[in-house]
């Protein structure tokens, strides 16, 4: 898997257990920024969040864990191994976890959003990449570790552990309901206008990247995109939900905040 390296302004710089946390060189990537206050941990929420025992939700940055069960929708697979390797984390770390929260603090469920490590440094959301319980993802500005997680996640799809033996991949037909998405397909047209930059797909999908976010891109790059394949990740929008939709438009939107989360295909 390579780097979307022409869409961006600068580059940032087996069979699985969930029994057995694997330390690897992915880790030492992602490496403690100094002492961190370390908090108890209440419970294991899933895959990607965690309960304090001072009360606060902490959502893990830079990684998007497969769901639970919820809102009427059923366990999407390896779920439940993502919530299991991430309690092993806690587990092997006395119940504790020492925070470095993002330069945006909460998100608008009041969640705190940070990177999680152990007592020695290591990083909890490279753990879960490597062993494929969990998607990268880039959201600015929380992206401080985009480049070591990138790492992460290619070797777990390498070696195609968790969601990686399962082949994630959709093409916008394939696509049903909003949430998040891993999706492959042409760019037939690309737009720029006061809204940003849209990249029109070969199905019923639009990528969208706003303009307070065109700085995280090459602008000149995404628009000399039209007839390359791409694939792209991040959270679909249904868009006929509320009539957002005019004749001749996508039904599907996916918002791009960070060149990471868009990659340009061979």
């Amino acid at each position: 898997m390579g780097f979307p390296v022409l869409l961006k302004k600068a580059s940032l710089v087996g069979a699985f257990f969930v029994s057995i946390v694997l330390w690897s060189s992915s880790w030492a990537a992602c490496p403690l920024p100094g002492e961190l206050p370390s908090f108890a941990v209440q419970r294991v929420v899933d895959g990607d969040t965690l309960k304090l025992s001072d009360g606060r939700s902490v959502r893990l940055i830079g990684v998007n864990a497969p769901e639970l069960a919820h809102h009427g929708r059923t366990t999407e697979p390896f779920a439940e191994a993502a919530r299991r390797q991430l309690q092993a984390l806690v587990d092997g770390n006395q119940q504790r976890v020492s925070l470095r929260v993002g330069e945006q603090p909460r998100d608008h469920y009041g969640r705190t959003l940070a990177h999680a490590y152990d007592a020695r440094g290591r990083n909890f959301e490279a753990a879960l990449l490597e062993a494929g319980l969990a998607y990268q993802v880039a959201v600015a500005p929380n992206v401080a570790l985009v480049a070591c997680l990138r790492e992460a996640e290619a070797q777990g799809r390498q070696a195609e552990r968790g969601i990686w033996r399962q082949a994630p991949l959709r093409s916008p037909q394939q696509l049903e309901q909003a949430g998040f998405a891993l999706v492959q397909a042409r760019v037939q047209r690309v737009e720029r206008n006061h809204g940003g930059i849209w990249l029109e797909m070969d199905g019923p999908l639009v990528l969208h990247v706003a303009p307070k976010f065109l700085d995280r891109f090459d602008a000149r790059a995404l628009q000399a995109l039209a007839g390359r394949r791409v694939e792209a990740r991040g959270w679909v929008i249904d868009r006929s939900r509320k009539g957002g939709v005019k004749p001749k438009q996508a039904r599907w939107m996916l918002p791009l905040t960070d060149g990471a989360m868009l990659e340009v295909l061979p």
